[in-house]
This record gives C-alpha cells, sequence and structure tokens, in this order.
C-alpha cells in the first residue's frame, strides 16, 4: 500500500528534477566547447532535442515501458500509457512519501540525458534526421527495457539483488558503451589523424562540466527519493569522488607535460559517473578510492582508443563507460548496510557475492546496449544514411543542417 505524502521528501525529489534537467544543457555546453567552430550549434542542438523527444516519449509510453505491471522481468507493461493512473498519490511500488507524479518526473530526467550523452560520440558528422528517429529507437529497445530490468519492480536484474544507486548500468555503462557502438558503426570524421581538431572553447566545457557537478547532486542524492541520511551521504560520496578523479587527473597530465584544464573538466566528469552507482551505498572514504582509481581507467582508455585510431569524437566510452564499469563493480565491493540498510554488504564487508551480481550486471548491460546500438546504426545506415555528405561536413552542420551560424 502506498504511505503518506512527505513534505521534506517531496520538496527534495522536486527540486532534483530541476538539477537533473539541468545537466543536459550542461552536457550541451559541455560538448560544445570541444567541437569546432562550425559545428557547435549541431552540437548544441543534439543534446537540447531530448528535453522535447523524451519529454514527450516518456509521456505517451516510456515510462510504462520502465516502470509499469512486470512482463517476464524484461519489460513495463502498457498500464501507464499516457500517464494514465500516474497521478498525485505515492505510488505502492515506486516512491512511498512522495506523488506518483514527481517519482515519474525525477525518471523522465534521466530518460532525457542518457541518451544525450551518446551524442560526443557521433559529432560533427551524422545527419540530424537520422539521429532523430535513432534516438526514439534507442530510448524504446535500449534505455526503457534495461531501466525496467535494474529499477522497475519485478525487472531481473533488480530481482538478482544488482545494487544500481543513480544508474551507473542504465545510465553511464549504456550510454557509454552505445557510443562505442555507433562510432564503430558510422566511422570517423574527415581529416581524422591527419588534421588538428582543435576545440573551439574550452571555457564553455569548463562552465559545462561544473554546471554538471552540481547537477550531479541531484542526480545521485535524488534517487534516495527522501530528504533523509541515505541522500546527505550520497551528496559526500559524489562530491569527494569527482574531487579526488579531478586531482588525479591533473596529476597524470602533469606527469605527461602540462597540467591540462580541459583535462582537469574531464576527470570531475569521471568522478562523477564512475561514483553514480555507488553513492548511497558506500562511505566517504571509499567514494574517495571509486574516484582516485577511476581516473586512470579513463585516462588510458582514452589513449587506448586514440592509438586504435577510433574516433569516439568526445570520449563518451573512456569517460562514462568505462568509469561506470569500475563503478558498478567497486560498489560490489565497498557497498555496506551502515550506509544503507535497503541495500547489502559487499566484498569487503563480508559478501563476496555481491561482487558477482554485479559483475553479471555489467556484463548483461554492455552486450544489450552495444549489441542493439550497433544494429540499429547499421540499419539506419543501411536505409536512410547516417552521414552527412563531403560537402556538409566540411562546411560544418550548423550552416549545412541548421542554417545558422554561432560565429560571424
Amino acid at each position: 500500500m502506498p504511505g503518506s505524502i512527505n513534505a521534506g521528501d517531496t520538496a527534495w525529489v522536486l527540486m532534483s528534477c530541476a538539477l537533473v534537467l539541468m545537466m543536459t544543457p550542461a552536457l550541451a555546453f559541455f560538448y560544445g566547447g570541444m567541437v569546432r567552430k562550425k559545428n557547435i550549434l549541431s552540437t548544441l542542438t543534439l543534446s537540447y532535442i531530448f528535453m522535447a523527444l523524451i519529454g514527450v516519449q516518456w509521456i505517451l509510453y516510456g515510462y510504462s515501458l520502465s516502470f509499469g505491471e512486470d512482463i517476464a522481468g524484461l519489460i513495463g507493461g502498457l498500464n501507464f500509457l499516457g500517464f494514465k493512473g500516474v497521478g498525485a498519490a505515492p505510488s505502492p511500488d515506486y516512491g512511498s512519501t512522495i506523488p506518483h507524479e514527481a517519482f515519474a518526473s525525477f525518471q523522465m530526467m534521466f530518460a532525457i540525458i542518457t541518451p544525450a550523452l551518446i551524442t560526443g560520440a557521433l559529432v560533427e558528422r551524422t545527419r540530424f534526421k537520422s539521429f532523430l528517429l535513432f534516438s526514439i529507437l534507442w530510448a524504446t529497445l535500449v534505455y526503457d527495457p534495461l531501466c525496467h530490468w535494474v529499477w522497475g519492480k519485478g525487472g531481473w536484474l533488480g530481482k538478482l539483488g544488482l545494487l544500481d544507486f543513480a544508474g551507473g548500468t542504465v545510465v553511464h555503462i549504456a550510454a557509454g558503451f552505445s557510443a562505442l557502438a555507433f562510432a564503430l558503426a558510422l566511422g570517423p570524421r574527415r581529416g581524422f589523424k591527419k588534421m588538428t581538431i582543435e576545440p573551439n572553447n574550452i571555457p564553455y566545457t569548463v562552465l559545462g562540466a561544473g554546471l554538471l557537478w552540481m547537477g550531479w547532486f541531484g542526480f545521485n542524492a535524488g534517487s534516495a527519493l527522501a530528504a533523509d541520511g541515505v541522500a546527505a551521504n550520497a551528496l559526500l560520496t559524489t562530491n569527494t569522488s569527482g574531487a579526488a578523479a579531478g586531482l588525479v587527473w591533473i596529476l597524470l597530465s602533469w606527469l605527461d607535460g602540462r597540467p591540462s584544464t580541459l583535462g582537469m573538466a574531464t576527470g570531475f566528469v569521471v568522478g562523477l559517473a564512475a561514483v553514480t552507482p555507488a553513492s548511497g551505498f558506500v562511505t566517504p572514504m571509499a567514494a574517495m578510492i571509486i574516484g582516485a582509481v577511476a581516473a586512470p581507467i579513463g585516462y588510458y582508455a582514452i589513449r587506448f582508443r586514440e592509438k586504435r585510431g577510433l574516433d569516439e569524437s568526445l570520449d563518451v566510452w573512456a569517460c562514462h563507460g568505462m568509469s561506470s564499469v569500475w563503478g558498478v563493480l567497486a560498489t560490489g565491493l565497498f557497498a555496506t548496510l551502515e550506509v544503507n540498510s535497503g541495500g547489502a554488504n559487499g566484498f569487503f564487508y563480508g559478501n563476496p557475492g555481491q561482487l558477482f551480481i554485479q559483475l553479471i550486471g555489467v556484463i548483461a548491460t554492455i552486450l544489450f546496449s552495444f549489441g542493439i546500438t550497433f544494429a540499429v546504426a547499421k540499419a539506419l545506415d543501411w536505409s536512410i544514411g547516417l552521414r552527412v555528405t563531403e560537402m556538409e561536413e566540411e562546411v560544418g552542420l550548423d550552416i549545412s543542417a541548421h542554417g545558422e551560424r554561432a560565429y560571424s
């Protein structure tokens, strides 16, 4: 049975909705600063469009597929189509002290930013209309089922006991490995590895990283769905991991030459992504270890990608996918019931089986998201084409796709 509305919990979740939504324009500027000036508007649009696209899809059927009545542990039913039955009273299954509408709205913000993360892999060369179709298909075929697996009542990974507090599997691994799959299907930008491709505005990227960090407090601490001690712990662990990863990334770039401002911003995001699945289950000291280890994982994953000659343009796979693989596994190491009685103990607290469950979650998410994404991208490339023409790419997508110019 649903509980009664708690004003403090409701206020915190509503605030967290706003914080998580802010992360999408923050991501747009984080990505937009790293592309060439002829493609910044296109890059911004690729993120912003999801506030409209998923804002409609989630109401029509996305929420129902994610959180509707369970079908074989794989997908939600259609009982919430058009938000039917999603009202002001608490749900008996999701958020017992907040309105069902507040829970559904909070989850919508996750559904908006997750496919936006993928756009970092395909900037500067993708046809806008093809990407729009891909996005709807990806949200429907990848995000919604995976969301149900992990967070929906009856989802098979949730029933297995997977710990994913705020989206290490559902958001970051799924987006990171989908980005890798799309980049492989799409191919590199013209002139990749033959010419210098420089960021147009690093201050935009640094500003975007700062706003992402701020929004991440709503992303992780809001996932407690209550204004309580678990939320406070999640906020603190989020900050600690981001800080530790940023420091280690600066050190790594310093050892390679000079401490990079762009690298520092990237390190922050890597640490924040890594702690996302663990934030409500681990102590601040464990979060420091998670962030400190995530930085070299992301740093050298980028080096590996560069040596392989793969144009996964803005390193979504390295920074989100690989860091959250570590984060999900680290949850299986460091989780403790002392932090969250609704979770489980991890390996270092006497429960080695939790690490095995986390590994199953990682493998299932990678195989599912990579496989479906690659198949959908290849099908679209074969049917309507994914890439712009060579001339359109040379001119830049701001002019060729949107008829506008960011800088006169």
